[in-house]
């Protein structure tokens, strides 16, 4: 094509006009808002593993929950150094469903019915599809999803717990358990340190965030895994500085003791671990790292 300097004049003359007429309506795009998943499955040896996210929150002022024993400068300065702000957090509640390929085992519930079901749904299962349900503590947040107005979540569900933290809330008349635990005591299954759920799920005593608080050693086809619960609160403050005391901890001298104990089995052992309130998908590594410890986000680890 040959532009003539009549012709580029007649197209430079027409660029006025051209801007002047309206330009063709177009529609916003709607704002979805932040989201993630809800559901993260990975494969442990023979045993098949999802981390179900039932709920997620803000919260304000952090360190009156997870820095009591700390300087206001002293927790601004470890929020700053992991680029986080030292008036907000964000807490995730994330039970975990092992399928071990003869049953399926749940980890906790939730803070309701609904959460539980949702992300159960989201991973492809039903509630009466689960086998066993584990409860490490009777927290609100971790029993809430047991029953609702409709009566019991999981109807062909065994149940497991720790005996000194089963005895401790049944003495207690604490409300949420006697609702939600109280009712399924005839199919409950009483566990000391070291008891067995199934065949390689064993209970570790990890004590002070409750009475009779239990984490859960995982092993199959060579591979393992601890599931915490909430020995560990939050991945910065209560790794960094396990010393820190956490206001949901029931006895904050033994915590502290526990959660050093448990992390420092976890970095020297090289295994992932789970924790009840970690990131989404709240799977990851411990690395030892001066007064405390560094949580390693898992990557591809687990799918190799």
């Amino acid at each position: 094509m040959n532009l003539t300097r009549r012709t580029a004049l007649m197209a430079g003359a027409t660029l006025p006009f051209a801007a002047a007429l309206p330009a063709p309506a177009r529609a916003a795009a709607e704002m979805k808002g932040a989201a993630m998943p809800g559901f993260h499955r990975f494969k442990l040896g023979e045993f098949e593993v999802t981390t179900l996210l039932v709920g997620s929150r803000p919260m304000e002022k952090p360190q009156e929950t997870f820095g009591l024993n700390a300087t206001p400068e002293d927790f601004a300065a470890l929020a700053q150094a992991n680029f986080l702000p030292a008036d907000m957090s964000q807490n995730f509640f994330t039970p975990t469903l092992v399928n071990t390929g003869a049953e399926l085992v749940l980890f906790d519930t939730g803070l309701a019915p609904e959460g539980i079901t949702g992300a159960l749904a989201a991973a492809g299962y039903t509630p009466d599809q689960v086998d066993v349900v584990v409860l490490t503590h009777m927290h609100g947040d971790h029993i809430g999803g047991l029953a609702g107005e409709a009566g019991a979540t999981f109807a062909n569900a065994r149940y497991v717990t720790g005996s000194i933290e089963h005895n401790h809330w049944a003495a207690a008349g604490n409300e949420g358990f006697d609702a939600k635990v109280k009712p399924l005591s005839d199919k409950m299954t009483m566990l000391e340190d070291g008891g067995s759920v199934a065949a390689g799920i064993t209970a570790l005593a990890a004590f002070g965030h409750s009475p009779g608080h239990m984490a859960y050693h995982l092993e199959s086809g060579g591979k393992r895994l601890a599931i915490t619960a909430d020995t560990v609160n939050h991945y910065v403050f209560s790794m960094q500085r396990p010393d820190w005391e956490v206001r949901f901890d029931m006895d904050k001298a033994m915590g502290a003791e526990t959660r050093k104990k448990m992390l420092g089995m976890i970095a020297a052992d090289r295994i992932p671990f789970i924790g009840y309130h970690m990131p989404f998908p709240a799977v990851g590594f411990v690395e030892a790292q001066g007064e405390g410890f560094r949580f390693v986000p898992a990557s591809y680890q687990l799918m190799l």
